[in-house]
């Protein structure tokens, strides 16, 4: 069995694609996976698995569309191996999310992109943004006394938007730890 962390984009976001944590879990055991754990209610859950991600993926999309009413929204599943997030961690820019009470810092997981096409549908406000990239992931920083002036809200009207799930760095962590068991 490994252990994986899966996140789910597109889901329990502004009151649309409600999907309840404690039906997908149970969902979830009905198709085998074990060790089911899900944290917070924007689609982050911890299982094991003998499958490689790439046959885990194609599961969850679609028992996301068959046990659930999501109005024809796109969700995707990514499914991070603890190397993987691991790598996340380790490869982070020097200080990101070391300074939580000057800085809002958010790891944007990247979905069936890479970080070249993700990047350019950033528009970085000079002071108040600043963003790097990663393997399979973004790293975004904003001033939080200026929070409100940052240009994170442009991606959410760009295209390759569907393809980025956005979890904070505090949560990042916690995955991390998820996947350790």
């Amino acid at each position: 069995m490994t252990r994986y962390v899966v996140l789910l984009r597109g889901i329990n976001v502004g009151g649309k694609n409600k999907v309840p944590m404690g039906a997908l879990k149970d969902v979830l055991q009905g198709l085998g996976f074990t060790n089911v754990v899900t944290y917070l209610a924007s689609g982050n859950i911890g299982l094991d698995a003998d499958e490689p991600p790439e046959r885990i993926k194609p599961q969850f999309e679609a028992a996301l569309t068959e046990n659930f009413d999501l109005g024809g929204e796109v969700v995707k599943a990514l499914v991070l191996g603890r190397e993987r997030l691991q790598a996340v961690i380790d490869n982070k820019p020097e200080h990101f999310g070391d300074q939580p009470d000057q800085y809002h810092s958010d790891a944007i997981f990247l979905i069936d992109v890479d970080a070249a096409e993700a990047m350019s549908a950033f528009s970085p406000r000079e002071g108040v943004d600043t963003v790097w990239p990663g393997k399979g992931v973004i790293y975004h920083q904003r001033l939080s006394a200026q929070r409100t002036k940052s240009r994170l809200n442009r991606v959410m009207g760009s295209p390759v938007y569907k393809s980025m799930t956005i979890r904070s760095w505090s949560t990042t962590v916690q995955l991390w730890r998820m996947s350790n068991g």
